[in-house]
């Protein structure tokens, strides 16, 4: 595509150098620029890309996007006012649009996103509408699956990816919408059919600093459907029993159709009679003047708000509510998320994800519900992250488990040590011990483990990794979990 008309799709301050020029490729990572090649030069919060202009020329770029109007190359300079902007921009132009001839749906709130994500998906492909996925556990693309590099990646990594979903044969795309992701236009350009509000609790403020900066940036999401092509129609679903949903409805409902779900009796999607155990949840779901007894082989209350939402957005989306239904009897379950690990014990292992104390409250009253002899727990916190959440996490844990193995997660940059010692406030009634190295602590929460217990896993989920300060050291909750119960099988 010709840089001429690119351009011709952004409003720049100044270009230095020839439009005339045939791009053949857009990046932001100067490692991966080949000849021909339009590099943008973010501002990031730790690194300014500005740094690698001259490796990117080098490498055989025609063109520049930057802020910075004082940069001189042989490649074509163009100074713009916001970069994360004119890339979203340039990048839905170069790929064509992918986003108008998709289904794609949008999922942003502080928990659920991505089993709710996992579960439109799973009711469009069940209706014959192939799906791909974007989010936090794995991006899919056709009968591709990659690593997520990020719950939401860059702009330009989303319009590629939708465009080889739909050179894939897919008609539909659902996508996890983080807050940064909103601040940081990386979901510019993209046109929705439906947004999906789960719910709004503590999390990301060392990013954001206050719950209110948190939920304006959620809001985005839905003050951008308004302003869309009307050809959309596009929809929000929004769950209407959290207080910051509530809002949204109040501030968007006259501005574009709003379906709400919940258990409360005003929902449009409502559920009641939720019945739990091992095996899954049912429940009673009325919508659109019916009734359906819905059965999910997941587990838990959250599990009834992330299926309400996925069948509400598949309705937006044109599938049948009754289809939707059928479908949510055999989905599957979502990786880390009270993931079952698989043992022939008479007590019960559950990997999850939880890492902020409501999610952590959630999947801990999921597993009170199971009625175990003795819930144990084994979590710690991320370091690098919102520490105020942490005394929080740990009285959670304090006040519902039985007894808690306290432990690193991901320690990043800080020490575990130090992140322990700030869980520890929450933990007034002392049933816990300190265990720093986390294999070992599975392993004891394992040895320990007596009939009918459940022990509960939590942080880090599907994630594969640990990651220090100077290094990411391969680590999986479940198979460690596995190996602890190998181990004890063969004392």
């Amino acid at each position: 595509m010709k840089l001429s008309a690119l351009l011709s799709q952004i409003k720049t301050v100044k270009v230095d150098g020839s439009t005339d020029r045939e791009i053949t490729g857009l990046t932001y990572d100067s490692r991966r620029v080949k000849p021909g090649t339009l590099f943008f030069a973010l501002k990031g919060e730790k690194v300014d890309g500005s740094l690698f202009i001259e490796k990117a020329v080098a490498a055989g770029a025609e063109a520049i996007v930057s802020e910075d109007a004082q940069i001189k190359t042989r490649a074509t300079n163009i100074t713009v006012a916001d970069a994360r902007d004119a890339m979203a921009d340039l990048a839905a132009a170069f790929f064509q649009h992918p986003a108008r001839g998709l289904k794609v749906a949008g999922v942003t709130g502080t928990n659920g996103k991505t089993t709710t994500a996992f579960l439109i998906k799973h009711i469009c492909e069940a209706a014959q509408v192939r799906c791909g996925l974007i989010g936090t556990v794995r991006y899919e693309v056709g009968e591709r699956i990659l690593p997520a590099s990020r719950t939401t990646p860059e702009s330009l990594d989303v319009h590629d990816l939708l465009w080889q979903m739909r050179s894939a044969g897919c008609k539909a795309a659902v996508m996890e919408v983080s807050s940064h992701a909103l601040m940081q236009a990386r979901v510019r350009g993209v046109e929705f059919d439906v947004a999906v509000f789960t719910n709004l609790t503590q999390d990301h403020l060392d990013y954001h600093k206050t719950m209110e900066a948190y939920f304006e940036a959620k809001a985005r999401l839905f003050s951008g459907l308004s302003k869309q092509d009307k050809k959309k129609k596009a929809k929000a679903v929004i769950n209407l029993d959290d207080r910051y949903g509530a809002q949204l409805v109040q501030r968007f409902e006259k501005e574009i159709p709003v379906t709400t779900y919940g258990v409360g009796v005003h929902a449009d999607f409502r559920a009641s009679n939720v019945r739990i155990d091992f095996h899954g949840t049912s429940y009673q779901l009325d919508a659109l003047g019916r009734n359906y007894l819905v059965r999910l082989p997941l587990i838990g209350q959250f599990n009834v708000y992330n299926s309400l939402a996925a069948v509400a957005a598949a309705s937006a989306m044109g599938v049948d509510v009754r289809a939707s239904v059928l479908a949510l009897a055999t989905a599957n379950a979502v990786p880390g998320r009270l993931e079952a690990v698989p043992a022939q014990r008479q007590f019960r292992i559950f990997v999850d994800y939880a890492h902020t104390d409501d999610a952590l409250l959630n999947v801990i009253k999921t597993c009170r519900e199971l009625n175990p002899a003795r819930l144990i727990v084994v979590f710690g916190c991320g370091g690098n992250r919102d520490k105020t959440k942490r005394p929080r996490m740990g009285s959670v844990v304090d006040q519902h488990a039985d007894f808690a193995i306290v432990t690193s997660d991901n320690p990043r940059k800080e020490t575990p040590e130090d992140i322990i010692e700030d869980i520890k406030p929450g933990m007034k009634r002392g049933n816990y011990e300190v265990i720093i190295d986390r294999r070992a602590a599975i392993f004891k929460a394992v040895e320990m483990a007596q009939p009918r217990d459940i022990i509960l896993i939590a942080g880090k989920g599907h994630e594969t990794y640990q990651e220090f300060a100077d290094h990411t050291a391969p680590f999986d909750d479940s198979a460690v979990a596995r190996e602890a119960l190998a181990s004890r099988s063969n004392d």
